[in-house]
């Protein structure tokens, strides 16, 4: 009877480490834009977060933002304000606020939300630039990238 309640307790400790991450509709924001939870309950990996910021595919972030530390990235945007020292003077909260919808702390931004599915404009069919379709669109960035995204951004201090 013990081994059965340990294997239990075990099973259900498991299943809150390896939750399942909110959709992107049921992030919580703060009213400020922030969000403090973790969207996957890992860490994020800077490494992995630094590959998604100069792949095309993914976050592509150079391509608006300036980021000295990935200088090896070509031709690095100046849309969007620079992110050398970021992670000094933004918290991971509002970070990942940012990442995943921008326009929840900045309402004119230009920037894409990463981890949303709804209340685009005119975005294309899975942002091809064909029609939308009446469904959701995919996120950009799955849950662990945007964790990966913020743990780099967090590596960028003065």
């Amino acid at each position: 009877m013990k081994h059965v309640l340990l294997t239990l307790a075990a099973v259900g400790f498991a299943g809150q480490a390896f939750a399942t991450p909110p959709v992107p509709s049921e992030v919580e924001f703060d009213e400020y834009g922030a969000v403090e939870a973790s969207l996957t309950g890992e860490p994020g990996d800077p490494a992995r977060g630094a590959e998604v910021m100069v792949t095309r595919s993914l976050g592509n972030c150079v391509a608006c933002h300036q980021v000295d530390d990935l200088s090896e990235a070509p031709f690095h945007g100046e849309v969007g304000p620079p992110l050398n020292g970021v992670g000094g003077y933004r918290t991971e909260a509002e970070l990942r606020g940012i990442v995943i919808d921008a326009k929840m702390i900045f309402p004119e931004t230009m920037m894409p939300g990463f981890y949303k599915t709804t209340g685009f404009i005119r975005p294309g069919d899975g942002y091809t630039g064909k029609a939308a379709k009446e469904e959701d669109l995919e996120p950009i960035l799955t849950a662990q990238q945007v964790e990966d995204v913020v743990a780099y951004l967090m590596t960028l201090q003065d």
